[in-house]
């Protein structure tokens, strides 16, 4: 009796080890890092004693786990567990499967970080080249504390966003532009970067592999997080030895808490957030850590961010905290110039080049406080916000308002404009947008 149960625990072991072994090297071929492991976790562990081999073949993918094993040639990034509801074949670079979306209340979506399923990323070692970029599950990133990004902040990153649209098709917008900034930003910041077209083909390998939490049209957007990071470990202040290129997503809805109703401003007249000279007009991470405080006692008050003035003269207008800032006066369009204190906004380039093929004038100059007073509309633009109406400016305790019901009728004519194109709501005469199936 004993050796019979003992006979029949060993095929049911087998058994167990042939299914794994199987899961393993279809991940493998499919398109997984060939440094990830499937294993059961403690679930699946303690059920899979029950099942007969023919059950296993049905084998829920969301008891698997992934787990890395180190090696010299690992991308060394680490994925604790993958999430309940994660389809547990892996996404080819080139097309997915997944078609349904993600079970979330897209009604309530807001910005911030929702765990999608993939990211991707790719290296770049002492000799400049990135290596071939590779899909991975969604997780933590495991990093050596003397990372250059950790110690010395040599790190970048980008913002832009996928759309889905009526039928289906998945739109970008410009993300040749977001490369290009990117490796303008690495020239400055000491740093190797991804050739444009390496750029490009990464975004839209990480966008399809997360196909399903791109929002319904009208709901929302995929918000794409590029990243260039010095994770070579580095004591003495230099260039990291290496260097990890990686995209995240997220779906979102309005930056705003206010979504596209007016936000209320206030002009930083101590903190400033760049200098002359200073790394300003790239969109490297310091530069975002810097306006923390300043933004952090404005929304203590009420306000919704801050608009900072130039550091010489605290005169000239530059930027809000992660936006561009344009006025409006008898149909003139302006907003401070870019002279590298300014970080030079994707979508402040877009909305002057339509409003310019509108007929609008626009002015790149400088921009006095105190042509606030006069001016008939206020509005941010930005990835985020993409066009946000300003209600209203307090300076030196002064209010301005700038009809805090709604939209001024530049600033609509300008969103609606510049929104049709990005969800493909009307024909794109820019060339602008990059469809994906």
């Amino acid at each position: 009796m004993t050796s019979t149960r003992l006979k029949k625990n060993n095929i049911i072991q087998h058994q167990h080890h042939e299914y794994f072994r199987v899961m393993e090297r279809s991940a493998v071929a499919s398109g997984f890092h060939r440094n990830y492991i499937l294993c059961a976790s403690r679930a699946a562990t303690s059920t899979t004693r029950l099942h007969s081999l023919s059950s296993l073949r049905n084998f829920p993918s969301s008891s698997l786990r992934i787990r890395h094993c180190p090696s010299p040639i690992s991308s060394n990034f680490i994925v604790s567990e993958v999430s309940r509801n994660r389809r547990c074949d892996a996404v080819s670079s080139s097309t997915t499967d997944v078609t349904e979306l993600a079970e979330i209340d897209w009604d309530k979506i807001d910005f911030g970080l929702k765990p999608t399923d993939y990211m991707y990323a790719m290296k770049c070692s002492r000799d400049g080249e990135f290596s071939q970029g590779q899909l991975q599950p969604f997780g933590n990133i495991d990093i050596n504390p003397a990372a250059g990004v950790l110690n010395y902040g040599q790190g970048l990153f980008e913002g832009l966003k996928a759309y889905r649209k009526q039928d289906g098709n998945i739109l970008l917008f410009r993300p040749e532009e977001n490369a290009i900034r990117m490796r303008n930003g690495a020239e400055r910041m000491c740093m190797p970067s991804p050739t444009v077209e390496q750029f490009v083909e990464a975004v839209k390998t990480t966008v399809l592999a997360n196909k399903r939490w791109i929002p319904p049209p009208g709901k929302g957007s995929l918000y794409i997080r590029p990243l260039l990071m010095g994770t070579g470990a580095v004591l003495g202040l230099a260039p990291a030895p290496e260097y990890t290129f990686l995209i995240f997503v997220s779906p979102v809805g309005n930056y705003f808490k206010e979504g596209v109703a007016p936000i209320n401003l206030i002009v930083e007249t101590e903190f400033h957030r760049a200098t002359p000279g200073g790394t300003g007009g790239v969109k490297t991470i310091g530069n975002y850590a810097a306006v923390l405080k300043a933004q952090s006692i404005a929304k203590a008050k009420g306000y919704s961010d801050v608009l900072y003035l130039d550091c010489l003269h605290k005169r000239y207008l530059e930027e809000v905290s992660s936006c561009n800032i344009f006025i409006v006066k008898d149909n003139v369009i302006s907003t401070p110039e870019i002279k590298g204190t300014i970080l030079p906004g994707i979508t402040r380039k877009s909305i002057i080049e339509v409003a310019r093929s509108q007929g609008f004038k626009v002015e790149e100059r400088n921009v006095t406080v105190d042509e606030l007073v006069e001016a008939d509309e206020v509005f941010c633009t930005g990835t985020a916000v993409v066009l946000s109406p300003v209600g209203s400016i307090t300076y030196k305790s002064q209010r301005f308002s700038y009809g805090e019901d709604g939209f001024g009728t530049v600033s609509k004519q300008l969103y609606t404009s510049l929104t049709s194109l990005q969800m493909g709501l009307s024909e794109d005469n820019m060339n602008w947008t990059v469809q994906l199936s």
